[in-house]
C-alpha cells in the first residue's frame, strides 16, 4: 500500500468518471491525498503548467512525491492498489484485473462513457450516425459484462478489486446515455454489490454548463 510520504496529490475533474474511480480506490483504502481541482472547460488542462505534468492534456493525473506524475486512469488505479486487497498477487488473477482494466477504457469508456458525455454535453443528438454506433457498440459490451456476472459476484477471481471500480465509473451511469440497465439484471446486481463495499464514495458530479460546446476552452472544442 502507498504510504503517505509518498505525499499524494491528484488532479482532477468532478464531472469525469476517470477521475471518480481513483476518488472511489482512494476512499476505500483509506489513503490520505491532496484534490486539486482541474476545471476542464475552463482551460485548466491547456496551460503550460499543466502540460509539463500530462502532455496529453486529461485527467486525472497523480503526483507522487515532489515531481513524479502518474497519467491514465486504471495505471493510477494500478499503481495504487499495488500490496493491497484491490489488486492480486497471483499472476494469472492479476493477468485477469487488467484484463477488465483494458475492456473498460476500449469497450466501455469509449462507448458508454464518450456517449454519455456528448449527448449530455450537447455534442450529439440520440440519432447521429455516430451515437447510433456508439449505443450499438455499448450494448454490446454491456450483453458481455452481464454475461460475465452472472455467474459469479466480481470481474476477476470473484473478488472485489480495481477491476469493478474501474468498470463501475462509466456502467453505472449508462443510463444517462440512453442504455436501459433494466435490460441486463446481472449488471445491475454486481452494481449493488460495487456500491455494498466498505468505504463506498458517489461523488460523481453533473457536467456544468461550460462543458456545452462554445461554452468553454478545452481540448474538446
Amino acid at each position: 500500500m502507498i504510504t503517505e510520504t509518498h505525499g499524494l496529490r491528484l488532479y482532477d475533474y468532478a464531472a469525469s468518471a476517470n477521475c471518480f474511480k481513483v476518488r472511489l480506490l482512494l476512499a476505500q483504502l483509506r489513503q490520505p491525498y491532496d484534490r486539486v481541482p482541474i476545471d476542464i472547460f475552463a482551460g485548466d488542462t491547456l496551460t503550460d503548467d499543466f502540460h509539463a505534468k500530462n502532455p496529453a492534456r486529461s485527467t486525472p493525473v497523480l503526483q507522487i512525491g515532489e515531481s513524479t506524475y502518474l497519467s491514465e486512469s486504471n495505471a493510477i488505479l494500478f499503481f495504487l492498489a499495488q500490496g493491497t486487497p484491490f489488486l492480486p498477487d497471483e499472476p494469472l488473477l492479476r493477468a485477469e484485473v487488467v484484463r477488465w482494466l483494458i475492456f473498460e477504457q476500449t469497450d466501455v469508456m469509449m462507448t458508454v462513457g464518450g456517449l454519455r458525455f456528448r449527448l449530455v454535453t450537447g455534442r450529439l443528438r440520440p440519432d447521429d450516425p455516430d451515437a447510433i454506433r456508439r449505443r450499438n457498440a455499448g450494448e454490446e459490451a454491456l450483453e458481455l459484462l452481464d454475461q460475465h456476472v452472472r455467474a459469479r459476484r466480481f470481474l476477476a477471481g470473484d473478488r472485489y478489486s480495481i477491476a469493478d471500480i474501474a468498470v463501475y465509473g462509466y456502467t453505472h451511469v449508462a443510463p444517462e446515455a440512453g442504455f436501459e440497465l433494466s435490460r441486463y439484471p446481472a449488471v445491475e446486481a454486481w452494481l449493488r454489490a460495487v456500491e455494498e463495499q466498505p468505504h463506498f464514495v458517489n461523488d460523481l458530479a453533473p457536467y456544468p454548463e461550460n462543458a456545452r460546446p462554445g461554452a468553454g476552452r478545452s481540448i474538446y472544442d
